[in-house]
């Protein structure tokens, strides 16, 4: 393979991996429940038939985790704070410790405040959650403020809503088709209250983590064209344009909840940067008139487009094809779209799942998107910062333990943690970078 890419880019560019809360911290007895401690407790959600209630005990072992990160040489570790442990005795102490550890490793605490474990007792079609969220991230703010200082607000609001709340195929598994939209402009309402929360308690660097692809339409047929246009409004204009113009796509706002045009003005507080997760494009077609399975989904006839395979690439172990390339479309497709609009950007995922330990398919994977990323900042998007998922193996969500996105393996009956191949390999590249000054 040719010389790593991690040596193209700027001396001052962030380098670091994710996690999430609920699919890595385990100790689920220590904290209140969440929607998906339900949802993983009744039978047949869970594929393996599995639950996060130990998952790989980053609670118990956070010192061994933060010394991974530290001798993977990693700028900052993306983390998310359980809003159900936050909500229990004693829950903001494990943070402490864990922000603690990390800036005395010298690795740059960045936690996401919302990464879909919502308390059980709440529910996102109520307009109170976002008020509700609000006051939990002052909490949290005014207890590690002094020492963290990027901030994201909330992960994939997209996915929550379309996976939890439309399809039911996550927590908390409800299959409300287009009446799942309250789900969305309340995240969005609460990524708002949230921004002006840590505002007030003096933050300076906060984003939102949004996932994004592009969407490609299965042929030229107009049939294909409106299908495919509708997908893109629906999964990234819907999340993109609140947060970064103040407005809706055109007849959106039309059938969100409440003063719209007064939460837009919430939802559009200006940010410092913003997060794109990017996993792969989308094909998507006019409807086929009957159920599809796609991805581990089922995709309703009654939706008014279908998703459709790609063709002619590589694909993960997930099924998910690898496409870098649709990296550098969509992220020079955001900036002629937003033009000075768009903040600068930061990659907060990009990841894979594959079986082994000696991964070289995930290596190939990151050198590929990596060079796909430095060709738009070629191109004149302002790219800051990539963080890989994942650090560890974990629980991933309604996959179970059968999927493996982590740069460390984890036998989950041990614990035990390896690092893999591709640990060695964002290692090596980050010493380079760290030798040569680039």
């Amino acid at each position: 393979m040719a010389t790593n890419p991690i040596s193209q880019f700027p001396s001052d560019f962030l380098w670091g991996v994710s996690t999430s809360a609920h699919q890595i911290e385990g100790a689920a007895g220590e904290r209140e429940p969440s929607v998906w401690d339900a949802f993983s407790a009744e039978p047949g959600r869970i594929k393996d038939g599995s639950t996060a209630a130990t998952a790989p005990d980053h609670y118990h072992r956070y010192r061994e985790d933060v010394a991974l990160l530290s001798g993977l040489g990693v700028d900052a570790y993306r983390f998310s704070v359980s809003w159900p442990r936050v909500r229990s005795e004693g829950g903001l102490d494990f943070y402490d410790r864990l922000v603690d550890e990390l800036c005395g490793a010298g690795v740059r605490p960045v936690p996401t405040l919302f990464h879909w474990d919502l308390p059980v007792t709440l529910d996102w079609l109520e307009r109170d959650t976002a008020a509700r969220f609000a006051e939990y991230v002052s909490v949290v703010a005014e207890r590690l403020g002094d020492r963290v200082k990027k901030w994201i607000t909330i992960n994939e609001p997209a996915e929550h809503t379309l996976f939890g709340h439309a399809l039911g195929a996550h927590a908390p598994g409800r299959q409300l088709m287009f009446d799942a939209l309250p789900a969305a402009h309340h995240q969005l309402l609460a990524h708002g209250l949230g921004v002006q929360a840590l505002r007030a308690a003096g933050a300076d660097d906060i984003g939102i983590a949004n996932s994004h692809g592009p969407t490609w339409p299965a042929s030229r047929e107009q049939g294909d064209l409106e299908a495919a246009g509708f997908y893109d409004l629906l999964l990234n204009r819907m999340f993109s344009d609140p947060v970064l113009l103040g407005e809706y796509p055109e007849g959106v706002g039309d059938l969100m909840p409440g003063d719209v045009s007064a939460d837009l003005k919430v939802i559009g507080e200006p940010l410092d940067w913003y997060g794109i997760n990017y996993y792969a494009p989308t094909r998507v077609g006019a409807p086929q008139g009957e159920d599809i399975e796609f991805g581990g989904l089922t995709i309703p006839a009654e939706l008014p487009f279908s998703v459709r395979e790609i063709e002619g690439y590589p694909v993960t172990d997930f099924g998910w094809p690898v496409v870098p390339e649709g990296l550098t479309e969509l992220l020079t497709g955001f900036a002629e779209r937003f033009g000075d609009r768009l903040p600068p950007v930061v990659i907060t995922e990009n990841g894979c799942s594959y079986e082994g330990v000696d991964d070289q398919e995930r290596i190939t994977y990151l050198d590929g998107h990596l060079r796909a990323l430095h060709r738009a900042m070629e191109a004149g998007v302002d790219v800051r910062g990539y963080f890989v998922w994942s650090l560890l193996d974990n629980f991933e969500w309604a996959e179970g333990f059968a999927r493996r996105f982590g740069l460390v393996h984890v036998d989950y009956d041990t614990l035990e943690r390896t690092p893999k191949a591709s640990y060695a390999w964002l290692r090596d590249g980050l010493r380079s970078r760290q030798r040569t000054g680039g």
